[in-house]
């Protein structure tokens, strides 16, 4: 069994269940090369504020990058007896370098360590969230640019409402999907303070350099209580909330996918690449992926509230309930990035049955509200005109017709307001046309969305290049 690095106070070895149950290296040795990169900038600081010598740093420097080579090719074996990536990496170091690797720990602790680790990789895990959404923002815009003329039925309570522009639709989820990238911006500044120089709760006695340190890192800011330092985890609570109200987005864009492709609708088709069969009925072409999404929506808003309910009980500093971060935080990470790449696949490969959806918004009577505004626009009072074309539509029920199917002497015994232009104004196209009030439905509203959308993604583009730079720059 490893021997403990922390084990001088104890006289008996840590039972095999006890370093079982306490262990995280299992899930945090994704973490190694935050590990080794935050290491790296510790002992450089070290040897530039005289804690250490330059031969120590330079050993310790050495050993590190030669760990994380061994890592990266599978040639490193990790042990549950320490517990976590740090202590597997600084066992490890110090039996190949010898006394010099026990210096690297010096002003620091496990718990200011983790919380770098954890900054850093949540950090670039961010920005990689970012990106995917990027991506799903431009397969949203191809998609809407390659149907910009269909039209298809707007729903209020899963009931036709008025007629819109499918283009329309897709530049909703735009929309939502740029307040998702916001709030991972948001996300990101949270991630960008160091806590490393924190030391277990009280900071160190030693004379070190954390605003060095964060310029090796490429830390915007630095904590600048070290209570807070090692206990703080909004920034990881604010990474699910964001991650749980992106999921809201696609679990909501998968419902409606499972819908459209359904019999019932057929307003699309989805790539049979996309699709699985079932193993009796040969005929089912199944929607899995959208089901799969909108189910692990669920799963990432667990581990939300299992994080907030971790935090909410717990005194300063640190405490080992914190290490329960990890895990719900990982699996966030995987099921978003996941989903963000296979939806964006979805879409493009996403047939739109303009016929059907043609159909579905001339053989229903979304255009009631427009046979309304048209009486408006003659004169009539609102209220009036609502109660007309209600009529209107009771009376085509009652006969087996459309609005667009009365005569004008029907329409004329409803009101004398009524003329030849009536079955224009409550055709499909212009119900889509006229709507043209800022953010509306229209060709031309619909039109500066898109143009709007490519600006913005433009923007973002910029913003996660320039992070992504400064994630490679400490990984060099």
């Amino acid at each position: 069994m490893a021997e403990q690095l922390w084990g001088g106070r104890f006289s008996k070895s840590t039972d095999e269940m006890i370093n079982d149950f306490q262990a995280s290296i299992d899930f945090d040795k994704r973490m190694y090369n935050e590990d080794i990169a935050g290491s790296i900038a510790h002992a450089t600081m070290l040897a530039k504020a005289g804690i250490i010598s330059e031969a120590d740093k330079d050993v310790i420097v050495a050993g590190l990058k030669d760990i994380y080579k061994k890592i990266e090719a599978g040639n490193f074996s990790f042990e549950v007896a320490l517990e976590d990536i740090h202590m597997n990496i600084e066992k490890r170091l110090t039996d190949a370098i010898g006394e010099a690797g026990g210096r690297l720990h010096t002003a620091r602790s496990r718990n200011d360590q983790v919380a770098l680790d954890t900054h850093m990789y949540i950090r670039r895990e961010t920005v990689e969230v970012q990106k995917l959404i990027l991506d799903m923002q431009a397969a949203l815009v191809e998609t809407a640019e390659k149907y910009s003329d269909v039209i298809m039925p707007g729903y209020t309570h899963l009931q036709r409402a008025q007629p819109i522009l499918f283009a329309h639709h897709m530049m909703a989820y735009f929309s939502m999907l740029k307040r998702d990238f916001d709030r991972f911006a948001g996300v990101y500044q949270r991630c960008d303070i160091m806590p490393l120089g924190a030391g277990a709760l009280a900071g160190t006695t030693f004379p070190i350099d954390r605003q060095f340190v964060a310029q090796q890192l490429n830390f915007e800011n630095i904590y600048s209580n070290s209570l807070d330092a090692v206990s703080d985890r909004d920034y990881i609570m604010e990474f699910l909330s964001a991650a749980s109200i992106l999921m809201i987005h696609l679990s909501r864009l998968s419902e409606e996918t499972i819908l459209w492709c359904s019999r019932e609708f057929s307003f699309i088709e989805l790539d049979d690449a996309h699709c699985t069969g079932s193993s009796m009925m040969p005929q089912k072409k199944n929607p899995d992926v959208s089901e799969l999404v909108r189910g692990k929506t669920g799963r990432v808003m667990g581990h939300l509230m299992a994080m907030m309910t971790t935090v909410k009980g717990l005194p300063l500093a640190y405490n080992k309930d914190l290490q329960e971060d990890k895990e719900g935080i990982f699996d966030t990470i995987d099921t978003v990035k996941f989903s963000l790449a296979v939806y964006a696949r979805i879409l493009r490969g996403m047939k739109v049955r303009s016929e059907v959806t043609t159909r579905a918004v001339t053989e229903d009577f979304s255009n009631a509200t427009d046979l309304a505004d048209y009486l408006v626009k003659k004169g009539l009072p609102f209220r009036q005109a609502h109660a007309v074309s209600g009529k209107a539509v009771h009376y085509c029920i009652e006969q087996n017709k459309w609005l667009q199917d009365m005569t004008m002497d029907e329409f004329k015994a409803l009101s004398p307001l009524f003329e030849e232009d009536i079955l224009v104004a409550i055709a499909p196209e212009t119900c889509v046309k006229n709507r043209n009030s800022y953010g509306g439905t229209s060709y031309g509203q619909v039109d500066m969305q898109l143009k709007l959308a490519k600006e913005i993604m433009a923007a973002e583009g910029a913003a996660v290049s320039a992070n992504a730079a400064k994630q490679a720059k400490v990984n060099e």
